[in-house]
């Protein structure tokens, strides 16, 4: 059995942030309408990696808020994650397929319409397609081709998660848009006011 997630808000957490800072930023965003939290940990040692995310579990269970992994499948099977997102160039969907039990979902990043087809085909719950605008997150990451998001939207029918430089400011040119959710940073993470922030992000992305 699969879990029933809302992708609507989905934070993705800050590099490297100290668990004893994200705890209370969590916990206002969730209260502003975050439905889903990834730990996302690049650089981490696997121990560290765990260690934080078992208490980012632990917390996240007494809300009722999933939590996702970002590419280390090990660590989502050891914490009992909700699911695990994986990247173009980690370990193969497939392969991730034959690891984790079916309650487990999955996600994957796609920028193109063969690769968000190709993930549904190999059993994706769920493609995050991105960078939709200009990212301090990630300054690496390329921006999506115009009407490329759309395309792909078009091209699936599992949920597509928008990702990318998303703000305030910016989200509501996402209403033309029929995406599942948008995935955020910063926008929540620097916000003074985290609750706030997510709460302005919904109403901007999907009011009406």
């Amino acid at each position: 059995m699969k879990y029933d997630i809302n992708y609507k808000l989905y934070l993705v957490t800050e590099e490297d942030m100290p668990f004893e800072q994200l705890l209370p930023v969590i916990k206002q965003a969730v209260s502003g309408g975050v439905s889903l939290v990834q730990l996302r940990e690049k650089s981490s040692e696997g121990r560290i990696f765990y260690e934080k995310a078992l208490k980012l579990k632990s917390f996240l269970d007494t809300l009722s808020i999933p939590l996702i992994i970002n590419d280390r499948v090990d660590v989502a099977l050891a914490v009992g994650a909700a699911g695990v997102h994986v990247g173009q160039s980690d370990l193969p969907l497939e392969a991730v397929k034959k690891i984790i039990p079916d309650s487990m979902v999955v996600g994957i990043s796609a920028r193109t319409v063969e690769e968000a087809v190709l993930a549904e085909e190999k059993g994706a719950d769920y493609i995050g397609v991105g960078s939709i605008f200009p990212t301090l997150s990630k300054p690496d990451a390329k921006l999506l081709p115009k009407g490329m998001l759309e395309k792909i939207i078009e091209s699936v029918t599992i949920p597509v998660v928008a990702i990318g430089g998303i703000t305030e400011q910016n989200a509501g040119m996402l209403q033309e848009y029929k995406i599942d959710g948008l995935a955020v940073i910063s926008s929540i993470t620097r916000a003074a006011d985290p609750k706030s922030a997510a709460e302005r992000l919904l109403k901007n992305a999907f009011r009406g």
